[in-house]
């Protein structure tokens, strides 16, 4: 069985490390190029002994002819507004497919994406920007597998589109006054040293941060957007929370009913929404969703509580934020984009 050429640039971020912990697991997979700005010359295993006996590779300087020519898929795990440049080189060159973990082709206005992130498409970026598709495999699928440039969706988002979208998508609640509460481990804002992550600044403690202009919004309003048919504009309230842990998240969504529905109900209309979803699970009305029941999985956990006293529906989200957030959810594209079983590699 001939295997796919995976190049990763941005291999030793957390993202990047969890991408070549899954891709090894991948029988139909060869790792070619490892990419990394701040360890080129240096040997994956001086700085991720774990990968042992397991991948002998050095990494190297930014190369887009060498990736270019060595690769069938790349991966970009690089932070966000790092990868437009790259990412618009790389679509130019051959046949090559691309799945980008930055938010930089998620945003489909560019304008939007230049208030959020600022900085500016350039007219290059513009048009490998029309051919991206959002790489939510629940919404998407049938079109991530015909793209050759998935934009993969951000920690936060997964976490908050999944939990709401049968909702929206059925019409159930109210597109006006979303409230959306989210708790993240410390690695969701990666491996760069930064004061308010270090152990004794997050240890036995649990803050608020950007409570009114956090970057995912853009992508959380502009899928529930599409959802709701695109027929009314949907403004949410989100407050992210740094938990101290070093990974998951947990969301919380308030929605207004329109509909008289129960909790049973929902349970029904859940698993037939997700019912082709391998990664998807919808808790039983009894259970709720916690983190450590998605810890390195990509799986993302629904459960809900109906609470008629105030007309509301609270839908509780769990996914691992480098998983089903991040490069799990990556490979689960690639998988589908190469004609994989979709749960290749991943649990």
């Amino acid at each position: 069985m001939k295997k796919i050429k995976v190049s990763i640039i941005g291999a030793t971020g957390y993202s990047g490390r969890e991408l070549i912990k899954i891709l090894l697991k991948n029988p139909q997979v060869e790792l070619t190029n490892l990419v990394s700005a701040s360890y080129a010359g240096k040997n994956i295993n001086e700085i991720f002994p774990e990968f042992l006996h397991q991948l002998d590779k050095n990494l190297i300087e930014l190369d887009i002819d060498k990736i270019s020519a060595d690769s069938d898929v790349v991966f970009t795990a690089l932070p966000h507004t790092v990868s437009l440049d790259i990412v618009t080189d790389l679509s130019n060159r051959k046949e090559l497919k691309i799945i980008d973990l930055s938010a930089d082709f998620r945003i489909k206005d560019p304008d939007n994406y230049a208030f959020w992130y600022k900085k500016e498409h350039t007219e290059k970026s513009k048009s490998v920007l029309k051919k991206a598709v959002y790489g939510l495999p629940e919404l998407y699928k049938d079109i991530i597998i015909k793209s050759s440039l998935v934009a993969n969706p951000g920690c936060y988002p997964t976490s908050v589109i999944l939990g709401i979208a049968p909702l929206l998508k059925n019409k159930l609640v109210s597109p006006k006054g979303i409230i959306v509460d989210s708790k993240s481990g410390t690695s969701g804002a990666g491996r760069k040293l930064a004061l308010g992550l270090h152990f004794t600044e997050c240890n036995e403690n649990f803050k608020a941060y950007k409570c009114t202009m956090h970057n995912h919004i853009s992508e959380i309003e502009q899928e529930l957007f599409y959802l709701y048919g695109m027929s009314e504009d949907i403004k949410i309230s989100f407050t992210p929370h740094l938990l101290p842990i070093n990974r998951g998240i947990l969301s919380t969504s308030y929605l207004e009913m329109e509909k008289n529905v129960n909790e049973n109900d929902l349970w029904e209309i859940y698993k037939e929404f997700y019912q082709d979803a391998p990664f998807v699970r919808i808790f039983n009305p009894s259970i709720l969703p916690e983190i450590k029941f998605v810890n390195e999985t990509n799986y993302c956990d629904i459960g809900f509580a109906v609470d008629s006293r105030v007309n509301k529906i609270k839908i509780i989200s769990a996914i691992d934020n480098l998983v089903k957030g991040a490069s799990g959810q990556a490979v689960q594209n690639m998988n589908l984009m190469f004609g994989f079983p979709e749960e290749s590699g991943l649990v």
